[in-house]
């Protein structure tokens, strides 16, 4: 029998993080599967450690503020013949476990998931989501809150580049693709979109035209990367 190993790499993350776990454990219950639960706790100074121990997940501390290397140190930790790269904020359901498991046993070698928001957020957010979940299938990449794949295909191609601070989950993609087949499934995931109603869209545009035009080198600098590493502001809808 398949065993699955979820991978949830955090900053910051008492306020979701349980309801993550929640839904993690319940779906991968409902399906009957051995699985793990990693949190890896990236410096935080809230009680996201205390959040994971109390859902009973495996805690790795680190100190590496980089998404990348967070995630390597979890996958480093796992023993599941599949690995998910489940985002703190996100949600999984079981039916995207079992498409997930029945690709994987159909040859698939990894893949990612449509993203759905939880909540209201301004018109060009939702017009935005829509292109890059179209982008995303056609070019079969993974959107960064939610990526599967093998255990082999990822120690073959050396887990995520930690070269990159932002759009690690895109080069691992690319590279696990060109190992065998990388879909896209049907089902999505749920993920807070709690930047577009916590940053300004002057604030959130200008990040993305800055990643535009200075392409990859951009994306391996933690400056100028604020909206992955800077200080967690607070969601409006959470008051």
């Amino acid at each position: 029998m398949i065993t699955l190993s979820f991978v949830v790499p955090a900053y910051n993350e008492e306020r979701g993080l349980g309801a993550t776990l929640d839904a993690i454990r319940q779906a991968a219950a409902a399906i009957g599967v051995p699985f793990e639960v990693i949190v890896v706790d990236d410096a935080s100074t809230d009680q996201t450690s205390a959040v994971a121990a109390s859902r009973g997940a495996t805690l790795i501390r680190v100190a590496h503020r980089q998404i990348a290397a967070a995630r390597n140190a979890g996958a480093r930790a796992a023993t599941g013949d599949l690995l998910f790269f489940v985002d703190a904020d996100t949600t999984v359901s079981a039916a995207i476990l079992r498409s997930a498991i029945a690709a994987v046993r159909y040859g698939v070698v990894g893949g990612g998931a449509p993203v759905a928001f939880d909540g209201p957020v301004p018109l060009y957010a939702r017009l935005l989501l829509r292109l890059l979940n179209v982008s995303f299938r056609m070019n079969r990449l993974a959107a960064g809150c939610f990526l599967f794949c093998t255990r082999k295909a990822f120690l073959t191609v050396g887990g995520f580049n930690e070269a990159y601070y932002c759009a690690e989950e895109v080069v691992l993609s690319r590279a696990v693709g060109r190992l065998g087949r990388f879909v896209v499934l049907h089902e999505s995931v749920t993920t807070s979109a709690r930047k577009f109603r916590s940053y300004s869209t002057r604030e959130l545009l200008t990040s993305m035209f800055r990643i535009a035009i200075q392409g990859p080198k951009a994306m391996q600098r933690r400056e100028g990367l604020e909206l992955w590493y800077g200080e967690r502001r607070n969601d409006p809808s959470d008051e």
